[in-house]
């Protein structure tokens, strides 16, 4: 039986879901007025809000994450190669196949998990078109040293931004960087649509291609202008967003207290390290990653790994193995392993822990135990 259905275990995360009677006024409407899609009010109103409290200028909503970031490329009219990181989830990759793109994998720094821009200028070549690095786990990329090298090469940036929402640097938020930033509502995520994603835009011209590609590349009832897909947010996605904005809040709130907790419980044992949140970051605590050293913890990643889950706490071990060593990708020159050596030893070190706002403290209070407990184990 899967994990899911034991109401007793703790999984790595939990939806934010706002009370269900607050949802209902909001379905009333949409069942009054008929509209569930295609740019209806709730779609329009959440576009609006989102801007605003994100601090970007626009913003284009879509079904969810993968769309937008094919959507963005084709938005682009990316070509080639794309130079991006081997230590995400597959989608970053696979939205690029889609797009008829190869990706060519660069490694990535230890001590954030993102693209080291160091590695970026030797994988260029004639074919290069574009950098898409990924803001892993909401820490933001070195994004002034990227924009530099893609200024320098006439190359366009697409941030994979999907662990980023309302994250900020020296005040600004991220999401303003690059060419274009491409968000996840996913239901995993730290504000969600159910499923959903969005689109970055710097300028409403931009806005405007993305909006076309979205719904078919329809400019009017009788013209269509680009190969478009149907990307589109449903009206009951948008309400659901419209609702969660009035919650997230509170929600980065509780993340940071549990998050703060399991630093100040678990940073002294030998061989476990937590990542860093560079200074000036105000960060949304989307993930709990810790790294297990097994050459000082007294058990490796992956025995640590089952040993939760026979206390019935189910991280997870974002991210591994890496894109690069997936079949599918095994072939290309960049899927090298000594091409990717920081890169391979994170994924093997990594796990993170159950973060979100309805964790008990009597749960996280389970789990650092567990933890202390493995600490003290006789190594193997």
């Amino acid at each position: 039986m899967s994990p899911h259905y034991n109401q007793n275990n703790i999984l790595v995360t939990s939806p934010l879901l706002p009370p269900l009677e607050e949802f209902i006024p909001y379905l009333e409407s949409i069942w009054e007025s008929k509209r569930l899609t295609n740019g209806g009010p709730f779609h329009v109103q959440l576009e609006n809000e989102l801007a605003s409290y994100l601090g970007v200028k626009h913003i284009s909503l879509f079904a969810n994450g993968t769309l937008a970031l094919m959507t963005a490329l084709q938005a682009l009219r990316i070509t080639g190669e794309v130079i991006t990181t081997p230590y995400s989830f597959v989608a970053t990759s696979h939205a690029l196949l889609w797009n008829d793109i190869k990706p060519v994998f660069v490694d990535i720094d230890a001590s954030t998990c993102n693209l080291d821009p160091r590695k970026i200028e030797a994988a260029i070549t004639p074919a290069t078109t574009a950098i898409m690095p990924v803001h892993c786990y909401g820490i933001p990329c070195n994004m002034q040293e990227i924009q530099e090298i893609a200024d320098n090469y006439g190359l366009k940036v697409i941030y994979d931004a999907a662990h980023a929402f309302s994250v900020k640097q020296d005040g600004e938020s991220i999401l303003n960087h690059g060419d274009l930033s491409v968000l996840s509502f996913h239901a995993t995520k730290v504000f969600n649509t159910f499923e959903g994603g969005a689109i970055i835009c710097p300028n409403e011209n931009v806005k405007r291609r993305i909006d076309f590609l979205k719904n078919f590349g329809f400019a009017d009832e009788t013209t269509v202008v680009a190969p478009g897909i149907n990307g589109k947010m449903n009206e009951i996605q948008a309400a659901f967003g419209v609702l969660q904005l009035k919650h997230v809040d509170a929600a980065f709130e509780r993340r940071k207290k549990i998050y703060e907790n399991y630093h100040r419980e678990l940073s002294g044992i030998k061989g476990l390290r937590f990542g860093i949140i560079p200074e000036g970051v105000e960060w949304n605590y989307s993930y709990c990653p810790i790294f297990i050293d097994e050459t000082l913890f007294p058990m490796t990643r992956d025995a640590l790994y089952e040993d939760l889950k026979s206390a019935s706490v189910y991280a997870r071990r974002y991210f591994y193995p890496l894109i690069s060593e997936f079949p599918m990708y095994k072939g290309y020159d960049s899927s090298r392993p000594e091409n990717l050596l920081r890169a391979l030893t994170v994924s093997r070190q990594v796990m993170c822990l159950p973060i979100y706002p309805s964790l008990t403290d009597s749960q996280q209070h389970d789990i650092i135990q567990a933890l202390l407990i493995a600490s003290h184990a006789k190594a193997a």
